[in-house]
């Protein structure tokens, strides 16, 4: 029975403007909840015939009821009842045509989730627009779950929408999908529906729809139904059969099974057994009927509406109907029912299921081995775990565990702590490493995980031992590279050379490609550290010479090549680099992985230093606006760059999706950097001040960052005009330049160097010099090929060669970063510019100064701005809320006014505003 849709039009309304919304560019992520029976599946029915007459695609999956045994299983079963077209666009992604029927699992590679959901994200963008449901949220495996959470954070942009049902009834406190649940529904993209009870006389309409029914039949149809229209459903078909109303629902659906014959309800109880969908040919062994039986007892099932026709097999018509034939099974039946289903099938995952609801535990102990391998290949490592863990816990149950595993029980509990650590998991990783034999593989492993986790100590403390019981030489190399790595940032980062070089010649004579890789870098970036950029090139060359089958170690390799010609100042060839990296990260489905997302943002900086700024701003548009991570938030905030400097309205927006994340190091490094920036071009450097010190107070003494945060610092002290702070302003930045961050010197590159040239011309005219040769030697150093800080530097030369007398040099200063200012859109430096310009009467700009451009009484561009605002007679904070600034800013700029016209109160400074002609 599928009556018509009642009662639910708000919720449906909600949906379809969901709907709508990614049609026109907005993806958005619904979630919907309610008990079983609710009718969840009948709303999203009907979203999707609305979907499909939109032009969407519809991918609708389903999970089912075998916990983590079946990673993907919604996933692969979209596709596989997807459109020829969307399957076929599916085929052309290695990683998600191995989800479709008579595909074989590629070999790993490396970050095969990662691939997965990238490659997804892929098909999702060759297809749109796109509906995608995954129905029963309630019993999804983690990699599922991750897959939800990965979409409901990327799509941003695309025509995407994507949808999830669950059960709240199911949910008790402890329920895996409650966690995630919290936190998709604090994101903007994600909104929840909860689907309630059918009001009296909205169940009324409904059973109406279902077929004739007396007023009296209808009113205990609405009494017994408790707003539930399956429920209702149920009582409407009993009472048209002429069954009696038993008092609940368990007992109401069992009352319908009861009626069948014996023969149908054979084949009922063996198809609960197989879970919510069975194939006929399958149902048909497991049932042991004959054809003709069989047939007519499955003609019977299906007539009553107990059973639906689902392609080549039947799937139970709602899954409570199929838990309550599960539930009434008796022990033993349930048993031997779930051995036959073991002896038939071949998928490892399911086999697994049933041989341990079989009670056949070697049977259970080899699938999950099998399983947890397969599980691997697609790219579940949480499933893999899993199985591997439940594998672990038979193996002292069975007789010959390590025969029927393939593998001995260290290598399978090394296997399952792996792939803890890739699906996210590092101290469930840490924790059963220590607890196996300390091999060499084992302590390597360990050591890794425990350097990713910020523990150094003991980090350095395995890898050591790693080094120590390494018993051949590919072990050896891959042992002496991670102690190198560990090393590198410690106390004892002088060691690092020598070992590292060990590593990379051991790993030479042993063939182990990816342990001479991962010491080429190391000690690429130690010799970077150290100032030896040419030999840092060459073995970075090496490193991208040829591929490692790692492919996280290939784009890590192409990322620091990419990197060290990017701080070299060498933006040609950092580009190429950079492009062929996100080539490959795109062709293997990691645009999304960490070092595919770095190749990216690298080369949205590559972009903007060279002045390319329409290119930058079509790759920020990628970095979305509303984060929930860490991560996404420093992803977000390399796009302030150029929404800063081009002054476009989504600055504020996105700065108020960052403020959470500004208690992260480098977080607020990018963005509250750049809001102080955002701050001194609106005129309001003491909140700029704020956004310094801040960054400041969380960053390492000697860290090559301090620099550029103590000149905009500076900057903002010029436009306060006080010198407190100055000092250490300036020795924050010389101790970045003359020890770095490991105290062995800062081997800053050309931008580096330019901004350690800034600090030094900004202290001084902070102290109110205005130091031509100093500014000249930060145009040169900046004219490397960053165009628009050589622009601002240009305007700050200007200025200091006025008011040295030299004003054909200072227009020609000034013509050169208007230029520049105007080929980038850099609004708010241009509109300085242009201010500068009139004060100082260059030609064309109408000026407002005298000659030589003194006539503005020393005041900067906002000061004359403010005392307009006096002269006009308005208070502190009338002229705060009219340019949107700090009261406590325009005290200051008030105070500077009075000091540098030399009066002493607001009337004399409008009279000497009005005196040097800066009110025309």
């Amino acid at each position: 029975m599928n009556g018509l849709l009642v009662g639910r039009s708000a919720e449906l309304a909600g949906l379809v403007r969901v709907l709508a919304a990614a049609g026109d560019g907005v993806a958005g992520v619904a979630l919907v909840g309610g008990d079983a029976g609710i009718g969840k599946t009948r709303l999203i029915t009907e979203l999707a015939a609305e979907a499909r007459e939109r032009g969407f695609n519809v991918l609708v999956g389903q999970c089912a009821e075998l916990g983590d045994a079946l990673p993907y299983l919604p996933l692969a079963d979209a596709l596989r009842g997807a459109e020829p077209a969307v399957r076929e666009a599916a085929a052309a992604h290695p990683m998600l045509g191995q989800l479709l029927p008579g595909t074989e699992s590629a070999p790993s590679t490396g970050l095969t989730q990662q691939r997965l959901f990238g490659s997804l994200l892929g098909l999702l963008a060759d297809v749109q627009p796109v509906l995608f449901v995954i129905e029963d949220l309630h019993w999804a495996d983690r990699s599922t779950r991750d897959l939800l959470v990965f979409l409901s954070r990327m799509v941003q942009s695309e025509r995407v929408c994507v949808v999830g049902t669950y059960r709240t009834d199911d949910l008790h406190r402890r329920h895996p999908l409650r966690s995630v649940l919290a936190e998709l529904k604090r994101l903007p993209t994600v909104m929840s529906v909860e689907l309630g009870p059918l009001h009296p006389g909205e169940m009324s309409d409904y059973v109406a729809t279902l077929g004739e029914v007396d007023a009296q039949g209808l009113g205990l149809i609405v009494s017994r139904a408790d707003g539930n229209p399956f429920y209702a459903e149920e009582l409407f078909a009993a009472m048209a059969e002429g069954d009696s109303l038993p008092d609940g629902l368990a007992s109401l659906l069992m009352s319908r099974v009861e009626v069948l014959s014996e023969a149908g309800q054979r084949v009922l109880r063996a198809a609960a057994v197989a879970g919510r969908r069975v194939e006929d040919e399958l149902l048909r062994e497991v049932a042991g009927l004959p054809l003709a039986e069989f047939e007519e007892a499955v003609r019977e099932i299906v007539s009553r509406g107990l059973l639906k026709v689902r392609g080549h097999g039947y799937a139970f018509r709602h899954a409570l109907l199929q838990e309550a034939v599960y539930t009434d099974l008796l022990p033993g039946e349930r048993t031997r029912l779930h051995a036959a289903f073991a002896r038939l099938l071949t998928s490892p995952a399911e086999l697994a299921h049933h041989y341990l609801a079989g009670h056949d535990l070697a049977g259970a102990l080899a699938a999950s081995a099998e399983a947890g391998r397969q599980a691997e290949r697609v790219g579940a490592p949480a499933e893999a775990h899993s199985h591997y863990d439940r594998a672990l816990g038979l193996w002292d149950r069975v007789d010959d565990a390590e025969r029927l595993a393939g593998e001995s029980r260290v290598e399978l509990a090394f296997r399952s702590a792996v792939m803890a650590a890739d699906s996210g998991d590092k101290h469930r990783a840490v924790v059963q490493l220590r607890v196996l034999p300390q091999t060499s593989e084992v302590s390597e492993r360990l050591a890794y995980y425990l350097y990713e986790a910020d523990d150094p100590a003991g980090a350095i403390a395995a890898a050591e031992r790693a080094v120590e019981s390494a018993g051949d030489q590919a072990t050896l190399a891959r042992a002496m590279a991670t102690h190198a790595r560990t090393l590198l940032w410690s106390p004892r980062h002088q060691e690092v050379e020598a070992l590292a070089t060990r590593a990379l010649e051991t790993a030479r004579a042993a063939g182990a490609r990816d342990a001479e890789v991962g010491a080429m870098l190391t000690l690429a970036t130690f010799v970077e550290l150290r100032g030896d950029l040419h030999r840092a090139h060459e073995l970075v060359d090496a490193a991208m010479s040829e591929p490692t089958g790692d492919l996280a170690m290939d784009l890590r390799a192409r990322f620091h090549h990419a990197r060290i010609h990017y701080e070299q100042g060498l933006l040609a060839h950092a580009a190429e680099v950079a492009d062929d990296g996100i080539r490959m990260a795109a062709e293997t489905g990691l645009k999304w992985s960490t070092y595919g997302t770095d190749l990216r943002f690298l080369r949205f900086l590559i972009h903007y230093v060279a002045g390319e700024w329409d290119q930058a701003e079509a790759v920020a548009s990628g970095f979305g606006a509303r984060v929930g991570t860490v991560p996404e938030a420093i992803l977000s905030s390399f796009a302030l760059f150029i929404e800063v400097a081009r002054g476009l309205p989504a600055v504020e927006s996105r700065l108020s999706w960052l403020r959470p994340f500004w208690s992260d190091p480098l977080a607020s490094y990018m963005s509250r950097g750049l809001a102080a920036e955002h701050a001194l071009w609106h005129g309001d450097p003491a909140t700029a001040l704020d956004h310094v010190r801040a960054v400041l107070a969380g960053q390492m003494d000697g860290e090559s960052g301090n620099v550029r945060m103590a000149a905009i610092g500076l900057w903002a002290l010029a436009e306060l005009g006080t010198t407190e702070g100055a000092d250490e302003f300036r020795a924050l930045a010389r101790l970045a330049v003359e020890a770095g961050p490991t105290g062995d010197g800062g081997h800053l590159g050309p931008e580096g160097q330019a901004w350690a040239l800034r600090v030094e011309a900004e202290w001084h005219r902070v102290h109110g010099r205005l130091d031509v040769a100093a500014w000249r030697r930060v145009v040169e150093a900046f004219d490397f090929g960053f165009v628009y800080e050589a622009a601002r530097a240009r305007w700050r030369l200007a200025e200091a060669l006025l008011a040295a007398g030299e004003r054909d040099a200072a227009q020609t200063e000034w013509e050169l970063a208007r230029e520049a200012a105007g080929k980038l859109r850099a609004a708010p430096l241009e509109n300085a510019l242009l201010d500068f310009g009139r004060r100082a009467r260059f030609g064309g700009t109408g000026g407002i100064g005298g000659p030589g451009g003194h006539g503005d009484g020393g005041l900067t561009a906002r000061e004359v701005e403010v005392l307009r605002l006096v002269a006009e007679g308005l208070t502190n904070r009338e002229i705060a809320e009219r340019l949107f600034i700090a009261q406590k800013t325009v005290s200051v700029h008030v105070s500077n006014i009075l000091g540098k016209l030399d009066v002493s109160t607001r009337t004399q400074a409008a009279a000497a505003a009005r005196r040097l002609g800066l009110l025309v």
